[in-house]
C-alpha cells in the first residue's frame, strides 16, 4: 500500500517523523526499516547510525504521510519482529538549519575520566550550546573523544572549555567546523622537544663539557634578558673546538617524540607535505628529515673548520620570525594557502609561526604558549594531532594493516 505525502506550501516546514530504534545491532536492521518505509512513499530527510558494543541507535528523518499514525504502527511491528525499542515522533522541518558557531571539539585523557566528560559537557551547555554529535577518535594510547557542537562562537567556546581542561587535567581543543579543516595540506613541526625528545644544543654542550654555561645562557633568554638570536650565538661560541663528529653521536642519540614517525607517516598517505623548522642545526635537522621523509627543512648551520666546530652560525639565523617566514615559503612552495597549514611547537620561538599558521597547536608547551596558540595537546604522543584532524585510531590502523605493519592492541584497562 502507498500513501501520498501531504504537500505543504512552499513558505511552510515539512511534517516531519523522527524514527529512532534502539537494541542489539545484527546484519539487516537497516534494511528492514527502509523496506516498511519505502511503502509509504516518505523521502529520507536525515539518517544517524551508531553502535556501541553491538548496542545499535539507528536514528531516521523523513517526510510524513498523512496517515502517519499507519507508519508508526508499521515501525513498532518491525521493532517488535527485531527485538527492538522504537520511537517515532512527528515534528515540523528537516535538520538542515543548526544554530551559528559550529565547532568540533576533541577531548584527550590519559584515562579519561566520566568526571572530566561531565564537566566538558556541562561547560558547553552553560554557553547555551548544543552537542549535535558525539565519536570517539582513539582508544589508545589516549582516549580521545570528538564533538560537534553548535550555537556558541567557538572563540568563547575555546576560553571556556581551556578552563576547565586545567581543572580536569585533560587536553580540550576546540576548531570552528569548516572547509578548511578538510584542505589541510601542509603541517610545519618545530624539532627540539617537539619532533624529538631534548634540546640539540644541549646534547652538544654535553659532549663540548659546557652544559651547565650554556643552561645558564638559556635560563637568562627565558627571562628576557637575552633575544633568541643573541642568546644562540652565545651558546654556539661555547662550543668551539668540539670536534664535528659529536654531530653525528647527537644525531645517533636523539630520540624522536612517540608516534612521530606514525604521524608523518599516516598524514604522508594522506597527501600531507610536511616541513621542520629549527632553532637547531641543519647537521642533525636535515638528516632527521631524510630519515623520515620530510618535504623540507630549515634550520641553522653550524660552522665546521678543519673538522671542529668554529663557536659561528652560517648566513642568517633560523629565529622566531624566520620560522614564521619558512612556513610561508613552505606554503607557497606546496601551493597552499597559510590557511591550509598546521604548525606545532612548544616555546616563544614558535609564536609566530603558530600565528600565521590555519591551526597552530601548542605541544607540550611552556603556559604562555598554550595561551597564544588555537589549542593544546599535552599529552606525550605527537599522533594524537591526528584526532584533531578527524582521522580515528582505527582508520590509521587499517592503513597499518594494509601496508603490513600491526600493532597489537593493549588490554581495555591499560
Amino acid at each position: 500500500m502507498s500513501v501520498d505525502l501531504s504537500a505543504p506550501s512552499s513558505d511552510e516546514a515539512p511534517k516531519t517523523l523522527l524514527i529512532t530504534l534502539t537494541g542489539r545491532d545484527r546484519p539487516g536492521v537497516t534494511s528492514t526499516v527502509f523496506a516498511t518505509l519505502a511503502a509509504y512513499g516518505g523521502a529520507v530527510l536525515d539518517i544517524e547510525q551508531i553502535v556501541l558494543r553491538r548496542r545499535l541507535v539507528l536514528g531516521v528523518l523523513v517526510t510524513a504521510p498523512r496517515d502517519w499514525k499507519a507508519v508508526r504502527a508499521a515501525m513498532e511491528r518491525v521493532a517488535e519482529e527485531l527485538d527492538m525499542q522504537v520511537e517515532v515522533e512527528r515534528g515540523t522541518g528537516d535538520n538542515r538549519s543548526r544554530p551559528q558557531g559550529r565547532s568540533h571539539v576533541t577531548v584527550l585523557g590519559t584515562p579519561l575520566r566520566a568526571k572530566a566528560m561531565a564537566a566538558i559537557a556541562g561547560r558547553i551547555a552553560d554557553t547555551g550550546a548544543n552537542i549535535d554529535r558525539i565519536e570517539r577518535m582513539a582508544r589508545y594510547p589516549v582516549t580521545a573523544i570528538e564533538l560537534d557542537v553548535s550555537g556558541v562562537d567557538p572563540d568563547r567556546l575555546r576560553m571556556t572549555l581551556a578552563e576547565e581542561a586545567a581543572v580536569q587535567s585533560v587536553d580540550v581543543a576546540v576548531q570552528p567546523a569548516s572547509l578548511l579543516r578538510h584542505g589541510i595540506r601542509l603541517v610545519v613541526m618545530d624539532v627540539d622537544s617537539t619532533l624529538v625528545q631534548g634540546e640539540v644544543i644541549e646534547m652538544l654542550a654535553e659532549q663540548a663539557g659546557c652544559l651547565d654555561d650554556v643552561a645558564r645562557v638559556t635560563e637568562s633568554a627565558m627571562r628576557g634578558e637575552l633575544d633568541f638570536e643573541e642568546s644562540l650565538r652565545e651558546r654556539v661560541a661555547l662550543l668551539e673546538g668540539l670536534d664535528a663528529r659529536a654531530l653525528d653521536a647527537v644525531y645517533q642519540s636523539i630520540e624522536l617524540a612517540p608516534g612521530a614517525r606514525t604521524l608523518v607517516r599516516t598524514l604522508k598517505r594522506l597527501g600531507y607535505r610536511f616541513a621542520i623548522v629549527s632553532g637547531g642545526f641543519t647537521q642533525v635537522t636535515d638528516r632527521i628529515a631524510a630519515d623520515l621523509g620530510i618535504d623540507f627543512a630549515a634550520a641553522n648551520e653550524l660552522e665546521v673548520v678543519d673538522g671542529r666546530l668554529t663557536g659561528r652560525i652560517v648566513g642568517p639565523v633560523v629565529d622566531r620570525a624566520g620560522k614564521a617566514a619558512a612556513l610561508l615559503r613552505f606554503a607557497e612552495q606546496t601551493g597552499v594557502s597559510p590557511a591550509a597549514t598546521v604548525a606545532i611547537g612548544d616555546g616563544a620561538n614558535d609564536l609566530d609561526m603558530l600565528a600565521v599558521a590555519g591551526l597552530g597547536i601548542a605541544f607540550n608547551a611552556k603556559p604562555m604558549v598554550q595561551k597564544a596558540a588555537d589549542t593544546s595537546v599535552n599529552v606525550p604522543y605527537l599522533d594524537a594531532i591526528m584526532y584533531l584532524l578527524g582521522i580515528t585510531r582505527e582508520e590509521v590502523e587499517a592503513a597499518d594493516a594494509e601496508a603490513g605493519l600491526t600493532t597489537p592492541a593493549p588490554p581495555l584497562e591499560a
